[in-house]
């Protein structure tokens, strides 16, 4: 027996043309986001079997929250026949399915994404995404079904595995950003505000150190705010 989904590969391989309704029926499955395999044996064409991914209940949710916090273009990169990738973007909300894709073609797309782009974050987790999260800018990783090899690729392992912890581990990415910078500024500008006025003889060296380890008291206490970060 042989399943294939691979028209023209079966028709070299069994040396006859696949039959026109099991053409229009395997078509007409594709379109609705299946997968269908043609099923042959002993020099005949049986029928077809059919499967189909179902999208994870908080995908369309998820991308609704991704959007809500900024991230304006987001993309399917799938070995499935491009039928079946647009039928389930539409089903989600992916504007742009990107289907019949080998990992390196998934590779090239994220080449392209990021000479469009700049920037491009990836998240997956199988072997054949390792190489395109590699090449992104920032690799995500679904930790708890991943791979090894993704988790080994990926910058950023979302341990439990659920989408819905994607908008919430970049919101706080974004607000670790924001409170670095303040800490930054904060001590280089106390820095810079100390040494010239100890010069000067305005402040002397014992205010001076009291003064600056009260700001790294102060740097310390700002950075503690994200413990208090809360899912929006």
């Amino acid at each position: 027996m042989i399943l294939g989904l691979n028209q023209e590969f079966l028709k070299e391989l069994t040396g006859k043309e696949v039959p026109s309704e099991i053409n229009q029926q395997m078509s007409d499955l594709e379109a609705q986001g299946h997968t269908a395999m043609i099923v042959h044996k002993d020099q005949q064409y049986l029928g077809i079997i059919s499967v189909m991914d179902v999208a994870r209940d908080e995908a369309k949710a998820t991308l609704s929250a991704l959007k809500e916090i900024g991230i304006k273009r987001m993309i399917m990169l799938t070995g499935d026949n491009q039928q079946v990738a647009d039928a389930v973007a539409k089903t989600i909300g992916i504007t742009d399915p990107l289907g019949n894709l080998l990992p390196e073609d998934k590779v090239a797309a994220i080449e392209k994404l990021k000479q469009q782009e700049g920037k491009v974050a990836m998240i997956g987790d199988g072997v054949n995404d390792a190489p395109a999260m590699a090449k992104s800018t920032v690799g995500i990783a679904m930790g708890a079904a991943g791979s090894d090899v993704a988790l080994e690729t990926a910058d950023i392992a979302l341990m439990a595995d659920k989408l819905d912890n994607l908008p919430f581990a970049i919101s706080l990415s974004r607000q670790a950003k924001r409170i670095i910078k303040q800490n930054l500024w904060m001590s280089l500008g106390i820095v810079a505000l100390l040494i010239p006025l100890t010069i000067l003889g305005i402040a002397n060296i014992g205010a001076a150190v009291v003064i600056h380890e009260g700001s790294t008291l102060l740097v310390v206490a700002n950075a503690l705010r994200l413990l208090r970060f809360e899912r929006k």
